[in-house]
């Protein structure tokens, strides 16, 4: 492994400690710093899914579509009304 020394600023190192202090508390063990933002890398890296994986994954039947249709319709005409 290779080590470096990186500046970071108070406010960033006090939100790495939460975030580290939070995943020890879910693991049962110590984490370090590279613990910490290894785990944030990883999570931004599954939030970049292609958006495509979703599909199908909201299942409605046509009644509930269509009231969730119509409930917008109304809020729209509510909120051109106000202008």
């Amino acid at each position: 492994m290779i080590y470096k020394t990186i500046k970071i600023s108070e406010a960033n190192y006090r939100l790495l400690l939460a975030i580290a202090a939070e995943l020890q508390k879910e693991r049962g063990k110590k984490i370090s710093f590279d613990d910490a933002l290894d785990d944030m890398i990883k999570e931004k890296i599954e939030d970049k899914r292609d958006i495509m994986e979703l599909a199908g994954s909201w299942k409605m039947s046509d009644e509930e579509a269509k009231e969730l249709i119509s409930g917008i319709y109304k809020e729209r005409k509510i909120k051109s009304r106000r202008l």
